[in-house]
This record gives C-alpha cells, sequence and structure tokens, in this order.
C-alpha cells in the first residue's frame, strides 16, 4: 500500500495522527539535543569552577602545595565524568618579579546521541593566579 492510498483512506480524521506521526522524530531529535548540549555546559561550568576555585587557594598565604591546590580541584569540580577528566597540570614560575601558579585541565565530553555516539568536545582551561 502506498503512502497517497494510506493518506487517501485516513481522511480528515487521520491527517492529525499523520503529521503528528511525521513531526515526533524532529521534536525528539530537538529534546535530546538541548539535553546533551545542557550537559556540555554544564561540564565546562564544573571545570571552570574547579579550576577557579583551585587558583583562589593557590594565591593563599602561606603558599599552598600543588598537591594541596590539585585536591581543591577535585573537591570543586561537578558534572564530569572522571574517565574524561585530565590530571589538572600545575607549573610555577616567576614574572616580571611576582610568583605565580598557573593550572591548567582539560576534559573529553561523551556525546550519546539517542541511537550512536557522536564524537566528543575537549573542553580546556587555563588558569593563572599570582601569588602573594
Amino acid at each position: 500500500m502506498s503512502l497517497r492510498r494510506l493518506l487517501a483512506s485516513l481522511g480528515r480524521s487521520g491527517a492529525s495522527t499523520m503529521e503528528f506521526v511525521l513531526t515526533i522524530p524532529i521534536a525528539l531529535v530537538v529534546i535530546f539535543g538541548s539535553v546533551q548540549i545542557g550537559l556540555v555546559f554544564w561540564a565546562d561550568a564544573g571545570l571552570q569552577n574547579a579550576l577557579g576555585d583551585a587558583a583562589r587557594v593557590a594565591t593563599l598565604w602561606p603558599r599552598r602545595s600543588n598537591t594541596e591546590i590539585a585536591a581543591v580541584f577535585d573537591a570543586r569540580k561537578f558534572g564530569l565524568d572522571p574517565a574524561g577528566l585530565s590530571t589538572p597540570v600545575i607549573t610555577t614560575g616567576t614574572q616580571n618579579g611576582e610568583d605565580f601558579v598557573q593550572i591548567q585541565a582539560s576534559y573529553q565530553t561523551s556525546i550519546n546521541f539517542i541511537l550512536f555516539d557522536v564524537p566528543g568536545i575537549t573542553l580546556s582551561h587555563t588558569r593563572l593566579a599570582y601569588r602573594p
């Protein structure tokens, strides 16, 4: 039975049913896509929050060790799958006579889109904090 014959047999009462059947896949793609994009933004906010708090702790007196800074990073992250999170790289140095700490971390997201996986997005952020 062809699609035209099926549509003709439904009449006006079945037209709204067919419109619903044809539009529901598009609506599902939009809904699931919006949720996945929201999860990426949530992970980005969690990564930035952890870096910001670690950079704040790095500026406190007495000076904190790199282990303590990394512990704050781990305690303050949210929305991140530990499998995709890199260990934060903490480097210290001097620039223009001022001591600084640079904290860098990256996160590889995994996007599950209905029935198939989409290549993930890599989120990478760096914070620079000058020490007293």
